[in-house]
């Protein structure tokens, strides 16, 4: 290896390369051209260049989309449309689908308007008015949080991340709490969806008033009494932070629109579905006891989750049982639920749902039973 000295510094190595061949440069060419800039990434995850193929990543997320799926469904159901056209001419399935499309019809308008009105609220209402609102002593905050969701729309979707809200702005959490539960069982929408699911009966919508803020308020001050701070987690964030407002607004109304919709096609066809295909014997066991009734329709509206401004129709075609069985159908649902016990997990911690949910539950349950033996 030859050296050489320059002005007074040490011994400079000068390494001769080996020239390379054709293939050898060519190769060099084209890696130095596909390098990446500084902080880009590469791999399955990067987006593919012209000419490059995409990454599985990529090829998924193009395959499985909702218009695809909508597409296959309808081809399978061209191709089925004979076996398919033979069922529903079955008297059982004509008696289902007029079961289902009566309730959907009924209930759809009622689910929109409180999306729009639960968006607008939740969007343009700022958190700091409640607290503003709200008296400082919470024993009397409770009643004044859960008499509020008698005049602010929403279901109960929407009341989840409002209270989170509330308590990131210092509502005291056992306000809050009577507002989560009394916001989707009492406001106007759901009263007036009910009084309509129930015509001849008006006294309906009186004891679900009576009892869902009876028990929204107990909930409250139970948990302002026995209710510890570790239990609860605030929510670390605004729901709608770094968005506009209108982005925030719509970006509301599809995701509840999405949710409560789902559940409301749920909840429909589980309601046709006792209505036509379970045997009439099976449900007046159920129906026949008072006790075994209640407990029977609480247990259901935990597992169908149906949004609040629908319930009503759902109740109102279970004819089979009481009016009390289907109070607490009413009153259980907007306050505990699959999707509601995960919403609440989610923003308040797992500690919190795994206490506040049972509690919810029977005392629901007992209050509603209570309320309808004295005003049904």
């Amino acid at each position: 290896m030859p050296s050489r000295t320059t002005g007074g510094t040490g011994p400079v190595a000068i390494t001769n390369r080996a020239p390379q061949d054709s293939d050898e440069r060519g190769d060099a060419g084209e890696d130095r051209g596909e390098e990446t800039g500084p902080g880009e990434e590469t791999g399955p995850g990067k987006e593919a260049g012209p000419g490059k193929e995409p990454g599985p990543g990529q090829e998924e997320a193009r395959r499985l989309n909702s218009p695809l799926l909508l597409t296959l469904l309808l081809l399978t159901a061209v191709m089925f449309q004979d076996p398919i056209r033979g069922a529903l001419a079955a008297p059982v399935m004509q008696s289902w689908m007029t079961v289902f499309v009566a309730v959907m019809v009924q209930a759809l308008p009622f689910l929109v308007l409180g999306v729009l009105l639960s968006a607008a609220i939740a969007v343009f209402v700022p958190p700091s008015f409640f607290a503003r609102a709200l008296p400082k002593h919470p024993a009397l905050a409770v009643p004044v949080a859960g008499a509020a969701g008698a005049v602010l729309p929403g279901c109960e979707c929407a009341s989840v991340p409002v209270a989170g809200a509330l308590v990131r702005r210092g509502v005291t959490p056992a306000a809050a709490l009577a507002f989560l539960l009394s916001a989707p069982a009492i406001n106007p929408i759901v009263l007036t969806a009910t009084a309509v699911a129930f015509p001849g009966n008006p006294e309906m919508v009186l004891a679900r008033f009576a009892a869902s803020l009876l028990v929204a308020c107990s909930m409250g001050w139970l948990w302002h009494r026995l209710g510890r701070t570790d239990w609860l987690r605030p929510p670390a964030r605004a729901s709608y932070e770094g968005q506009s407002k209108g982005a925030a607004f719509w970006g509301s109304v599809r995701h509840d629109v999405t949710h409560a919709g789902g559940f409301l096609v749920i909840g429909a066809m589980a309601a046709a579905t006792l209505k036509a295909v379970v045997p009439a014997d099976w449900l007046g066991v159920a129906a026949g006891h008072p006790l075994l009734s209640v407990l029977f329709l609480a247990a259901l509206a935990v597992l169908l989750s149906i949004c609040s401004e629908a319930d009503a129709f759902v109740a109102a075609s279970l004819t089979q049982f009481s009016l009390t069985a289907r109070l607490t159908f009413l009153v259980v649902g907007p306050m505990i639920d699959l999707k509601l016990f995960a919403m609440q997990a989610g923003t308040f911690g797992r500690a919190f749902a795994l206490r506040f949910a049972p509690a919810t539950f029977a005392l629901a349950v007992v209050v509603s039973a209570l309320t309808g033996s004295v005003l049904l």
